[in-house]
């Protein structure tokens, strides 16, 4: 009810705080109105929403708007509050603070390393599915919404939240569900992985490795890999041995890889009566049995499949707790809670080595940093509208993940120059909050 008049506007809802107990949003009264706002501006936006008497709620303040209003009492104290408030007919009802699990320092953190790159970060605990990080760029400020943020046509999409919703080819990241479908069947051995690449057939183009491109560009030939075994390809991240293993395998177990993984879902990030925070994971349609060649493309990323950088960070998450996907949680005091087992747990600890290898002697050298052992794999996603995207996925510390985590930055070129970075420097400032 936008009408000035409506009591609800008058209602001094209650805070919503960091998980540190920082306040990213509250109340606050002039001349008889009470106005909500956003100490943060941009850097919750999409997280924390707004909540507006004219253009109404979004976000955490719309899903959880019946607790924040105080017409849910969760505790005894609650219920005695608005017993008061109905017996004293108070004018100023107050409702409940909501704690969410966001770091707001992290947060803060992913917002200042991702600069003027559009794109998204989501970091959460593998253990538990407490989400750190939920960052989407650019954003807006809740303190100022107006009709222009709504009339649409900015190339920039501001309202878009790109974490949870944004979908985008995942490239080279695939490899790691790959990976894992390998495990499951038993892959052993190597496959021959040449310089004049892979094809279904005659009439498609050859895939090819990034290798051979480099070296064309450079005036040089290239011999190829070679044969490579599952643990380099992943690290060398070679498009023509992981097109062969999904024509290997085919398409009904590629098809129940994904289901496994929880593609083509919506998974809640919280409930309640008033309404839900909710993300997407990937989207890919069914492939043809007939269609070998779709089948070679969406193995390596590319082609008809598009993910969402939280549900490769959920992957992620699986992979460093012994395959076990926990829900992923925004509300602090939402129990955890077991979503699926992605994968077994021998499948996982395998998997979680190679991505350590990556890093290590692979395309992630670069964040190879002393006295913190991340795990990961990078990706760069062709993409028809300009510069590919850029990708970093995984995990710290290996042998002890703490912390999962998805970066997306769109038009970003290589995972490993532009995405990666960014990862390595959210891990090393989660370390330094201990």
């Amino acid at each position: 009810d936008r009408r000035q008049f409506n009591p609800a506007h008058r209602i001094q809802r209650g805070r919503i705080l960091a998980h540190r107990g920082e306040t990213l949003a509250y109340s606050q009264e002039r001349q008889g109105q009470v106005y909500r706002l956003y100490p943060y501006g941009p850097a919750f936006a999409h997280a924390v929403g707004y909540s507006d008497p004219r253009f109404g709620t979004a976000g955490m303040e719309a899903a959880a708007n019946a607790h924040l209003n105080g017409s849910t009492p969760a505790s005894l104290p609650a219920w005695g509050e608005l017993g008061r408030q109905l017996v004293t007919q108070d004018k100023r009802p107050r409702g409940q603070d909501l704690r969410l699990t966001l770091d707001a320092e992290l947060q803060l953190t992913a917002v200042r390393l991702m600069g003027n790159h559009r794109g998204a970060v989501v970091a959460l605990r593998p253990d538990d599915g407490a989400i750190r990080v939920l960052t989407s760029i650019p954003a807006y400020d809740p303190n100022r919404i107006a009709d222009a943020l709504f009339r649409g046509g900015d190339p920039r999409s501001p309202l878009l939240n790109r974490a949870p919703h944004g979908l985008y080819p995942p490239g080279c990241t695939f490899k790691i569900v790959m990976a894992a479908q390998a495990l499951i069947a038993g892959f052993q051995g190597t496959l021959p992985c040449p310089a004049d690449g892979f094809t279904t057939s005659a009439r498609y183009r050859k895939i090819r490795d990034h290798d051979y491109y480099t070296a064309r560009q450079n005036g040089r030939i290239w011999n190829g890999h070679g044969h490579l075994d599952l643990a380099s390809a992943l690290a060398k991240s070679s498009n023509v041995f992981f097109a062969q293993l999904g024509v290997r395998y085919g398409h009904d177990a590629f098809h129940e890889n994904i289901e496994r993984l929880h593609f083509n879902r919506q998974i809640p990030l919280y409930e309640s009566p008033s309404g839900s925070q909710t993300m997407d994971t990937g989207r890919i349609p069914p492939i043809a049995a007939s269609n070998q060649y779709g089948l070679a493309q969406v193995s390596l990323g590319q082609g008809r499949m598009l993910v969402t950088p939280a549900h490769m960070a959920l992957i992620a998450a699986a992979v460093a707790n012994q395959g076990l996907a926990m829900k992923p949680r925004l509300g602090e005091s939402d129990p955890p809670a077991p979503l699926a087992r992605f994968m077994p747990a021998s499948t996982a600890r395998r998997l979680a080595q190679m991505m350590r290898r990556v890093v290590t002697e692979g395309t992630g050298r670069a964040i190879d940093v002393p006295g913190l052992a991340i795990a990961g794999k990078t990706g760069t996603a062709q993409n028809p509208q300009g510069q590919a995207h850029s990708w970093f996925v995984g995990f710290a510390p290996a042998e002890r993940p703490l912390l999962a985590a998805a970066v997306l930055v769109e038009h970003g070129g290589f995972g490993s120059r532009t995405a990666a970075p960014i990862a390595r420097d959210l891990f090393l400032r989660a370390r330094e909050l201990g």
